[in-house]
């Protein structure tokens, strides 16, 4: 798929980088549940009357702390790094300037991430490409996790 005028606008960071798009806009999942490897429903740490979110078994505060325990219920691990390691897969949380969450991405095979942003398209891009501050991007990419592929 082509680029996108509205994600470009929205997410200004994109803008000359090599991203592109990998599926149609929609609304039924957001980021995080993309990252988690699900596109039926979105995620966020919300009280659970307040479908169709879903949030795991763990606290439901909009910290970093409490995003990694709703990954590590995936069987996802801390790491160092972001760079491509044989036998596993990786997620990226973004944070923006309050250090709170505010996108994830999923390691593709490749090395390159993948995103969904906002209520736009997935796309396929570098780690560094959403990157950069309120109406530029999301923030600053600040922690990884790793799981054994399946």
């Amino acid at each position: 798929m082509d680029k996108s005028i509205s994600l470009e606008l929205r997410y200004q960071t994109l803008m000359g980088s090599d991203y592109c798009i990998t599926s149609r806009r929609t609304s039924t999942y957001n980021c995080i549940a993309w990252a988690a490897g699900e596109d039926h429903r979105p995620w966020w740490p919300l009280p659970s009357e307040l479908a169709p979110y879903y949030w795991p078994e763990v606290d439901k505060d909009e910290s970093l702390e409490d995003f990694i325990s709703a990954f590590k219920t995936l069987g996802y691990a801390s790491c160092d790094y972001g760079s491509l390691e044989e036998g596993y897969e990786k997620v990226a949380f973004y944070l923006d300037e309050e250090d709170l969450p505010s996108h994830m991405a999923r390691q593709l095979d490749t090395g390159l991430w993948t995103s969904k942003c906002g209520d736009l398209e997935d796309i396929q891009h570098n780690l560094e490409d959403l990157e950069g501050g309120y109406k530029y991007g999301y923030g600053k990419v600040s922690h990884f996790m790793k799981r054994k592929k399946t």
